[in-house]
């Protein structure tokens, strides 16, 4: 499996298929407190918006209401940068890849020390959810 990383998100390709990864991801997110508060099929969208083909592609919002909680608390606006998106697509080379949003990326635009504690908190276990897949 390889790694995926950027400045804003973290990611690796997994070994089995793509309906099965999604599975798979969302266990690992309950497992962390995480709940999938949407899904976006990416792919669907396109082809009944622009009749354009690509390969799968979905964005799940995970939220992990405690966190959220505490942080919409600290600042009321901070809905903006919420949920957590885990994107799961296919590539060129028809491997599935998992990644997620960076939450300390996202969250550090706020300038809170205690937002960055929770930020944090939620890559830790974003982190060990990537590890588990």
């Amino acid at each position: 499996m390889s790694n995926m990383k950027s400045k804003y998100g973290f990611g690796k390709t997994v070994s089995y298929p793509f309906d099965v990864a999604i599975e798979r991801v969302k266990k690992e997110l309950e497992k962390e407190g995480f709940g999938t508060i949407t899904e976006i099929d990416v792919a669907a969208t396109l082809k009944k918006k622009l009749n354009q083909e690509m390969p799968p592609y979905l964005i799940l919002g995970a939220c992990n209401p405690q966190f959220a909680h505490h942080a919409l608390a600290i600042d009321s606006s901070i809905g903006l940068l919420l949920p957590c998106n885990v994107v799961l697509r296919v590539d060129d080379d028809d491997k599935v890849n998992v990644e997620i949003m960076d939450p300390n990326a996202v969250l550090n635009l706020v300038g809170q020390p205690e937002i960055d504690i929770i930020a944090k908190e939620v890559r830790q276990r974003l982190e060990r959810v990537l590890k588990a897949l």
